[in-house]
């Protein structure tokens, strides 16, 4: 008897140090949080909602694998008065960024590629790059000098690549892309992601490699990489070996015909800063893109998500690589992850890991979120980060750029920190 008491302890015991790595839905009141003080986000938000500086926002919030906060405020669709549900689906745009950078590291753990690897033994056009030097803007001819070396998978992860961005990106190099055909991976493409990036591969860099961050179309090269090395399109790798192994069920490059109906309107302003619908020629990037079948999968802005699921992915995280049973990343490998890795920052300034930006102890001292907070957004503005201190994943997901009032993160972020008692 005493065996088969010891037994369902011991089976008890791993149950709940597996649940305990697994996000816990169950509503109860936790000790350590102010829920008065929480509920000053709905106010806050609705205060916005009133004054028509957003028409929707989702805000989730995790502390110790629990979530504390999850609701949808406002609309999805404001002219049909359609109710912002909790579980909509968003475009989250650039924080694909850091999923595809896993992706990255998975095969790095595999030994398919190191960090410090030339993409050249991938692509071959990378084999000599240039940096531009001078451009007429008249017919977009340039001059070049010679690149100090090849770029890396290193220098793409942390964006020190000397690869900018076609559309969003310095007038220099959008100049350039655009004239090449270069997509910004913003929206719907007829194109062939691997053509693509040969093309890029023989155009100039905008600085020498390792020497300065320029946002760019890094991830969508290293989303190709992971073509090349795995085999498999970038959308089935991911759904093999990230979303379904952490349960992340409502995550797309091709969102479900029966799933657009979650999927909240896109929202710009005019120039009186009142919010009007994203028109579908607007910058180029039509708003219904994620339900137009596609095979060009954007690394770095292509995928549609929850709150709720980019969460599980950002809890993974923070329990050092496990979820569910199932280790994605090895704990080592996640440290690297969320070390910094510029070092021509100023002493001071936040960093940048493999995939998203770090918090400084001089960023700490001046806001709340502390140092060694991970984070990233998304074009129509999403937010997230996570803080492995307080262990708090959080997720403010609206659907509107440009965005005249974006202080509203900031202001959540107060409240948040504000309603932890210790």
């Amino acid at each position: 008897m005493k065996k088969m008491i010891s037994i369902f302890s011991l089976l008890l015991f791993v149950a709940i140090c597996s649940n305990a790595q697994v996000l816990n839905y169950e509503v109860k009141q936790r000790a350590d949080i102010d829920y008065k003080k929480l509920a000053q986000i709905d106010t806050l938000v609705n205060s916005y909602i009133t004054k028509h500086w957003e028409n929707g926002v989702t805000v989730l919030i995790v502390k110790d694998n629990q979530v504390i906060y999850h609701k949808g405020l406002g609309y999805a669709n404001e002219a049909k008065k359609t109710p912002m549900p909790e579980n909509a689906i968003y475009r989250i745009m650039s924080q694909s960024k850091a999923i595809t950078s896993l992706a990255v590291l998975q095969l790095f753990e595999q030994g398919k590629l190191d960090l410090d690897q030339p993409v050249s033994e991938f692509i071959s056009s990378f084999k000599k790059s240039t940096i531009l030097d001078k451009i007429n803007f008249s017919d977009t001819s340039y001059t070049t000098v010679p690149a100090n070396r090849e770029i890396t998978i290193r220098d793409l992860l942390t964006h020190s690549s000397g690869i900018g961005y076609t559309d969003i990106g310095s007038k220099e190099m959008s100049a350039i892309y655009n004239k090449a055909g270069v997509p910004s991976g913003l929206g719907y493409f007829e194109a062939n992601l691997l053509e693509k990036m040969t093309i890029l591969g023989k155009l100039p860099l905008a600085h020498q490699p390792g020497a300065e961050f320029t946002y760019g179309l890094n991830t969508d090269l290293l989303g190709c990489i992971v073509e090349i090395v795995s085999g498999m399109s970038l959308e089935a790798y991911c759904n093999k070996n990230i979303f379904a192994p952490l349960g992340m069920k409502d995550t797309y490059f091709n969102v479900p015909a029966e799933k657009a109906n979650r999927m909240p309107t896109v929202y710009t302003e005019n120039e009186e800063h009142k919010l009007i619908e994203w028109a579908p020629s607007f910058r180029k990037i039509d708003p219904a893109y994620p339900m137009m079948k596609k095979s060009y999968f954007s690394g770095g802005a292509g995928l549609s998500s929850t709150a709720y699921d980019y969460a599980i992915f950002l809890q993974m995280l923070l329990n050092k690589g496990k979820y569910n049973g199932q280790q994605i990343i090895a704990p080592r490998t996640y440290e690297i992850m969320v070390s910094p890795q510029l070092g021509f920052t100023k002493e001071g300034e936040d960093n940048f890991g493999l995939g998203f930006s770090l918090t400084s102890e001089r960023s700490a001292n001046l806001n709340v979120r502390n140092k060694g907070s991970f984070s990233w957004g998304g074009y129509y503005s999403t937010n997230y980060w996570a803080d492995p201190k307080d262990k708090i994943v959080v997720l403010i997901m609206t659907q509107h750029t440009p965005n005249s009032h974006g202080a509203l993160k900031n202001r959540i972020e107060n409240i948040i920190y504000g309603s932890i008692k210790n």
